[in-house]
């Protein structure tokens, strides 16, 4: 295993998880890396490290540059333990290593995943001369965890952000020129929507604190390192954040017996009518988070359920309850669905669209048995007339 110098002295040595297929319950099909970068100064520092399992990855990286017992700093910018991991596994191969942590929750994180630390607290406003370099500690809490914090270098105008600005992306390149710029814009989005929708007000403070920033390289805790589209990952961030929406419309449904499937297919036949572009997500086969991806987004949101027992499909249940804990933004929204005698569900989703803070625009739309050509028309025509 070999580091890879990003910038004279700067290096990344951290690990590719290419198997990963699924984080805190998003699907994560093309993987991850666990990002860890190490300075070479008059301090070596060693900024994050890796998930526990991959440990002797990063070890082994480390050794290609210097001799691991060197180390004089460890940076823990977030305590979760895909970043955290294998601090305790270094520090037994650097034990002279400080590791610096935000005050007071990295602390506190930090004592309780790993117990007695050699810990050294920083602030907002806090900085760290490690020679002929300065790294300023920038707090970005609840961006996801209240512990977050980046890492800014002015001498060599690098960020290295954490969570922020990365991607579930296992790749052999480092730099985001050196992979498919669409697949690459995709997973970050993906990786927006299912990890800091709920936390666009905490984002919006985070771009604003670092907004005075010289930034010429972002050096991420997942995916690659951006030399080269920084303008256009902020201001991506910049609109996620906001809640911004475009003209577009997600439908989302469950069907038994295809009858509320018809209605979805009808709901979509009047979006497509009013030209608003539309996507349609049968559930069964569609994972969750890819169906949040592209809520993240759209205006409009449609989602449909048959009645089983008396309450909506689990899947559709599931779902509202995954997107009502992301709290999306700016969402017109309604609920839909067939049913055989009680047809409760279709106002339990009403519900749920509304705890999830979307803007009811139609009253639910409840067809008994199986919908007639006369009964579809009239849905299609509903939906063009918003």
């Amino acid at each position: 295993m070999q580091a890879v110098e990003i910038r004279k002295g700067i290096y990344w040595v951290g690990a590719i998880d290419w198997s990963m297929r699924s984080f805190h319950g998003y699907q994560t099909g093309r993987g991850t890396t666990y990002n860890a970068y190490l300075i070479i100064d008059e301090k070596i520092t060693l900024i994050d490290t890796v998930k526990a399992t991959f440990a002797p990855e990063l070890l082994a990286r480390i050794k290609s540059v210097i001799d691991p017992a060197k180390i004089d700093y460890i940076i823990s910018s977030h305590v979760e333990p895909d970043h955290s991991g294998a601090i305790p596994f270094m520090l037994e191969h650097a034990p002279q290593a400080q590791v610096i942590t935000s005050l007071p929750n990295g602390e506190k994180g930090l004592k309780g995943h790993y117990g007695d630390l050699p810990l050294q607290g920083v602030k907002a406003g806090s900085s760290l001369s490690i020679g002929k370099r300065t790294l300023q500690f920038v707090p970005t809490p609840m961006l996801h965890w209240p512990d977050s914090m980046v890492t800014y270098c002015p001498e060599e105008k690098i960020l290295f952000s954490n969570d922020a600005f990365g991607e579930h992306l296992a790749s052999s390149s480092r730099f985001d020129d050196d992979v498919d710029f669409g697949t690459l814009m995709f997973e970050c989005q993906k990786y927006y929507a299912n990890i800091l929708m709920l936390y666009g007000r905490q984002a919006q403070t985070a771009l604003k604190a670092l907004s005075g920033l010289d930034i010429d390289m972002i050096a991420t805790g997942h995916g690659v390192i951006w030399r080269k589209h920084i303008q256009e990952i902020m201001a991506r961030y910049e609109k996620w954040a906001a809640g911004e929406v475009e003209e577009r419309a997600v439908v989302v449904f469950d069907s038994m017996w295809h009858s509320t499937e018809s209605m979805a297919r009808a709901v979509a036949e009047g979006f497509a009518q009013k030209g608003i572009s539309v996507s349609f997500y049968d559930i069964k086969e569609n994972h969750l988070s890819d169906i949040v991806t592209d809520i993240l987004t759209a205006k409009y949101l449609a989602v449909g359920s048959p009645t089983i027992n008396n309450q909506m499909m689990p899947t559709i249940a599931g779902f509202l309850c995954y997107l009502k804990g992301l709290a999306p933004k700016g969402k017109k929204a309604f609920a839909f669905g067939s049913y055989g005698w009680g047809g409760q569900s279709i106002g339990l989703v009403e519900e749920e669209l509304k705890a999830c803070g979307c803007e009811i625009i139609l009253d639910k739309i409840r067809l008994a048995n199986v919908p007639g050509a006369e009964d579809l028309q009239a849905i299609t025509a509903k939906i063009k007339a918003l």
